[in-house]
């Protein structure tokens, strides 16, 4: 399983009120979060992120309130992967949970830079800024979440089983 796309570079401690703000919350279609998502600190994120775009952050990435809102509205979006040095923990667990890839690498965090063309191998764990030619090595999926992450998230996965 590969993603490849632009890259959108955000900093530290990007929490899930300005992944999609919370007065978007009264929704929970998918495509109307995507939409907002991002709006708070980058408002031209939903005119600029195509299909396969790849979010790139440092430290604590999806801090704050635990809503699953936040990841649905990234992957709905269209982002294929989002990279950073560490997640918050329940942002971790709602992403793979709904089936939105994510990988933790300090040095691939601190490296790309915004509009680098990145590709992602989840089976080795694989970064590769094309772009500068650079290849950085990050925590491959175990087999478990990897098959979450085939079916589009746990209740798929379940379903299926």
């Amino acid at each position: 399983m590969n993603a490849k796309g632009k890259v959108f570079k955000y900093g530290d401690n990007v929490d899930t009120d300005v992944i999609i703000p919370a007065r978007y919350l009264n929704s929970s279609d998918p495509n109307e979060l995507a939409t907002h998502c991002m709006e708070d600190i980058d408002k031209s994120f939903v005119s600029k992120v195509n299909k396969g775009d790849i979010i790139v952050a440092t430290k604590n990435f999806g801090c704050g309130s635990s809503r699953e809102h936040a990841p649905i509205a990234i992957k709905a979006s269209g982002v294929s992967c989002v990279i950073a040095e560490t997640f918050a923990r329940i942002f971790y667990r709602n992403a793979i949970n709904i089936g939105l890839p994510i990988m933790e690498c300090k040095e691939a965090s601190l490296a790309i830079e915004a509009g680098d063309e990145v590709s992602v191998d989840f089976d080795t764990g694989i970064i590769k800024d094309i772009t500068k030619g650079l290849e950085f090595k990050g925590q491959p999926f175990p087999e478990f979440m990897q098959k979450i992450i085939k079916a589009e998230g746990l209740l798929n996965y379940i379903q299926s089983r």
